[in-house]
């Protein structure tokens, strides 16, 4: 209640509005009252502003649970701005708004309060003016028919016509809350009533509805008296069979309550029995593995016995594999000895014997490369005098010696480049003389040919140039005067090329020999150098002679222990001998034991066997009480079936008397047809 007072006059501060008198006294006479929740401002004139703050108030209010604004004379904005707070409102059940003169606006505002309010249970609207507006009361109706609270509503006074009666038969076709409707002194008139009547025929929920007034013909009241009674019988047959069957549902309950007792006694007394049953067998199983822990003790004291034995005899068994691959480490450094002065000497023999065959390699590619050298001087005189014969035709072809010379010169420039490979590849001959002499070799053999192979081609495209030369001799011989001078000064540079070209081949030749002789002059001193290892490795040779001859004495000294090892070994062998003798007696002794706690062992089984059969026929025993016992609630449950279906069968019963005796009542030909 203070919570209500506080937020109404923060809120009249906020909007600069006196508090309303009538409002506070209200609320102080609530206050006192205790536990009252009725809001009541009737006959109280409430202007616009407190209408508004009052709707803000109840839009969170949850105290009040009745509302009275009658006969306060609201204007349309003031209805307006309350209905709007109440929209949001979860808490007011009774609204009465009776003798405020509500018209369009307000008409509108209830139809949004009916469609947005779930909490209204009874709304009264008694003397105003709804039924004027026709669209205004038809969001009204609107608002009504999507409402699912409202249960009570007086419309008595409010001027609605036939058509404001044809818009609220449509809202009762699809409310299906409303139970109360209160039409009295309006101006529905016959179409109004007969639309009202068929809306009846869908709506199940009406059980009261007032029409005095109204203009409507009595046939038409008693139809809808006859259909509102219908209604109320049955709403009463529903309560009466939901009664029953609540009466059926609590019975069936108990007897399955009832049933689930017996069920749960019947587990406890087997899981008792089981748990007697596991006791037993437990103790069994523990007797039975103290027994069998003896058994593993004295089982575990025979394999440590034995293997004491075998640790001892694997003792004398490395003993005697030390001393024989001491033997073999001796045999084995004897060979390596002999075996490391064989490759020794082998290794001299070969590389003196490869020393030879290189010298001789490196002298007869010496004198082949200066036979080659020389050949391809001749060569060359040849070409030179096959030139100056073939000067005449030359002289013809101007753009025959252009292109001539352009071939020349590219092929000069791929002789270039494959020198610069050349000594690119004799550089990497330098790093590797000693394995990539022969292949050097090779490689300048092969260019060799090429270079003859090359010139050979040239000569044939000469002579073939010439044939074709001497063929269009006749026709140019015109331009050939004047270009002579021009092709004997490119043939004196071709023949410097030429020249230069050999004079390059030639020195190039010369710092391979030259590069030949220094690798030859370092196998030299590679030679020496070996001869320098030979030497050290004979001195290291020497050095393992002097360390065998220590360890021979070492492996002496160490034979010498042994044998006396061996004695120590022999005399422990046979301290052990002793003992396991006395174990073993010691042991046939506890075999004697055993074979008494064998025997016991074996009439612990016979007990053993004699109560697992007992325990078997017990379980036997309660299995088939068990099935009795099912069997039991199997009968149950079939008396409990047709319980249930001698009640559906009075049910049935009870609904067809009742069809016949409605159909049988003068109210019958006004029922709705299924």
């Amino acid at each position: 209640m203070e919570d209500f007072r506080r937020t109404y006059l923060r809120l009249c501060k906020e909007s600069g509005l006196e508090p309303h008198e009538s409002v506070l006294n209200q609320l102080h006479d609530v206050r006192a009252a205790g536990d009252s929740t009725r809001l009541d401002l009737a006959t109280q004139s409430l202007s616009v502003d407190t209408c508004a703050v009052l709707g803000r108030v109840l839009s969170n209010d949850v105290l009040f649970t009745e509302v009275v604004l009658s006969d306060c004379m609201l204007s349309e904005e003031g209805v307006k701005l309350l209905l709007h707070g109440l929209c949001s409102n979860t808490t007011v059940k009774v609204l009465d708004l009776k003798g405020n003169n509500m018209r369009a606006v307000g008409s509108e505002a209830l139809g949004k309060l009916l469609r947005q309010n779930k909490s209204i249970r009874r709304l009264t609207l008694e003397w105003n003016a709804l039924g004027m507006w026709g669209e205004a009361f038809s969001i009204f109706c609107e608002g009504l028919g999507s409402n699912e609270a409202l249960k009570q509503l007086d419309l008595r006074n409010n001027q609605i016509n036939h058509q404001g009666a044809g818009e609220l038969a449509m809202a009762l076709k699809r409310n299906t809350t409303l139970q109360e409707l209160d039409l009295r002194w309006n101006n529905i008139g016959l179409l109004g009533g007969r639309a009202l009547l068929e809306s009846l025929q869908q709506n199940r929920t009406l059980l009261q509805l007032e029409m005095a007034g109204n203009n409507v013909p009595s046939d038409t009241l008693k139809a809808v008296e006859q259909s509102i009674d219908h209604n109320s019988d049955r709403k009463s047959t529903l309560k009466e069979s939901r009664s029953k069957t609540q009466v059926l549902s609590k019975e069936i309950q108990s007897l399955r309550e009832e049933k689930g007792k017996q069920f749960l006694n019947m587990m406890e007394t087997i899981d008792k029995q089981r748990e007697d049953l596991g006791r037993s067998s437990r103790m069994s199983a523990v007797r039975v593995g103290q027994l069998q822990e003896a058994l593993n003790e004295r089982k575990s004291a025979v394999n440590s016995l034995k293997a004491k034995l075998q640790m001892t005899e694997a003792a004398l068994a490395l003993s005697e594999q030390k001393s024989h691959d001491l033997g073999e480490l001796l045999s084995r450094v004897k060979l390596e000895k002999s075996e490391l002065k064989e490759r020794q000497s082998r290794e001299m023999n070969k590389e003196q014997e490869e020393a030879v065959i290189r010298e001789g390699k490196l002298i007869r590619e010496l004198h082949i490369s200066t036979e080659k050298t020389l050949h391809l001087k001749s060569k060359v005189d040849e070409l030179e005098r096959r030139c100056k014969a073939q000067q005449d035709h030359i002289f013809d072809l101007k753009q025959e010696l252009t292109n001539s010379t352009a071939e020349l010169k590219l092929r000069l420039a791929q002789a270039e480049e494959r020198l610069e490979a050349e000594k690119k590849r004799s550089k990497q001959t330098l790093d590797d003389a000693e394995n990539l002499r022969q292949k050097e070799v090779d490689q300048l053999n092969r260019h060799r040919e090429e270079s003859e192979r090359s010139l050979q081609d040239r000569v044939q495209k000469l002579e073939g140039i010439r044939i074709q030369l001497e063929e269009e001799l006749s026709r140019v011989r015109a331009l050939s005067v004047t270009e002579r001078a021009q092709a004997e000064e490119e043939l004196v540079k071709i023949r410097n090329q030429v020249r230069l070209e050999e004079q390059q081949r030639v020195s190039h030749l010369e710092e391979k020999l030259r590069l030949l002789t220094q690798s030859r002059d370092e196998s030299q001193i590679h030679c020496t150098q070996q001869k320098q290892t030979v030497s050290e490795l004979q001195a290291k040779n020497n050095h393992l002679a002097l360390e065998m001859e220590g360890l021979k004495r070492r492996i002496e000294e160490l034979q010498q222990e042994l044998g006396g090892k061996e004695q120590e070994k022999v005399a422990e062998v046979n301290k052990v001998r002793v003992e396991l003798q006395e174990q073993i007696g010691h042991l046939q002794a506890e075999r004697a034991t055993q074979g008494g706690l064998k025997e016991k062992i074996a009439a612990l089984e016979r007990e053993m066997k004699v109560q697992t059969s007992n325990h078997r026929e017990a379980l036997l025993d309660k299995e088939s009480e068990i099935a009795s016992l099912l069997e039991k609630l199997r009968l149950k449950d079939g008396e409990i079936m047709r319980t249930r279906e001698d009640e559906a069968q009075r049910a049935s019963f009870l609904q067809k008397a009742i069809l016949t005796y409605v159909q049988g009542s003068p109210l019958g030909s006004y029922s709705p047809k299924k």
